[in-house]
């Protein structure tokens, strides 16, 4: 029973292009159970964990994850989110749960105006999340980012209360896009909704160069089958 494996639905919209990196991160090489869930579906087919992945949903139109917000997958999600259920938002996937209100603050342009591709540190700022379980606290992580519109913003109210409840799960060791407070990573006041702009699928196998992100994954995965 303590083994069962941790059914993750990855969700794809139009333009999503990180859903297969992040299925085989979790099917292959953490090993859990792991489903597509089209932007159309009104169903979650049972799934323990959610992740919205990296892309340019509908062309980021609008604002990246902005049309996104509308699909209808969004509502069933929102549902699970409230009801305690996990979800994790990648890049675009944290620019849609941005735009739907499950997390706040917002994403600006990268302050230098230009896309920016390539690893960068992080330290982890809280290791008692659902997503950080099997990290510890002021641990360096190597991980890549690849992204034109990541610069975190929020009120100055808002960050000194994530600051304060220790919502700021993730921060840039040299900032590369102007995100306030260095932030790459925050979770809700609930502690289940987590969005980072760094890619942890593209940092699970050794061979990419990294395997720090895979953590993230089967952290998620503890947590389910512990709760």
């Amino acid at each position: 029973m303590g083994n069962r494996k941790v059914k993750f639905g990855v969700v794809v919209y139009p333009g999503t292009n990180c859903d297969r990196d992040t299925y085989h991160a979790i099917k292959e090489v953490a090993g859990e159970d792991a489903r597509y869930l089209w932007h159309r579906d009104t169903d979650l087919k049972g799934s323990q964990v959610i992740v919205l992945p990296g892309g340019f949903s509908y062309g980021d139109y609008l604002r990246s994850g902005a049309i996104a917000r509308f699909s209808p997958i969004m509502e069933a999600i929102k549902d699970f989110a409230e009801a305690g259920g996990l979800v994790l938002g990648i890049c675009n996937g944290f620019q849609i749960l941005l735009e739907a209100g499950l997390l706040p603050g917002a994403m600006l342009r990268n302050k230098g105006l230009r896309f920016i591709c390539r690893f960068v540190d992080l330290v982890v700022e809280n290791d008692e999340t659902p997503f950080t379980l099997l990290y510890k606290k002021g641990e360096r992580l190597r991980i890549p980012i690849a992204h034109i519109d990541g610069n975190f913003f929020a009120e100055p109210e808002v960050i000194a209360e994530m600051e304060r409840d220790r919502r700021i799960v993730l921060r840039y060791v040299h900032n590369p896009n102007g995100s306030i407070h260095d932030t790459a990573g925050i979770i809700n006041s609930m502690g289940n909704v987590m969005g980072l702009m760094p890619h942890p699928e593209r940092a699970s196998e050794s061979i990419v160069g990294s395997t720090d992100g895979l953590r993230m994954f089967l952290s998620a995965a503890k947590y389910v089958r512990e709760s």
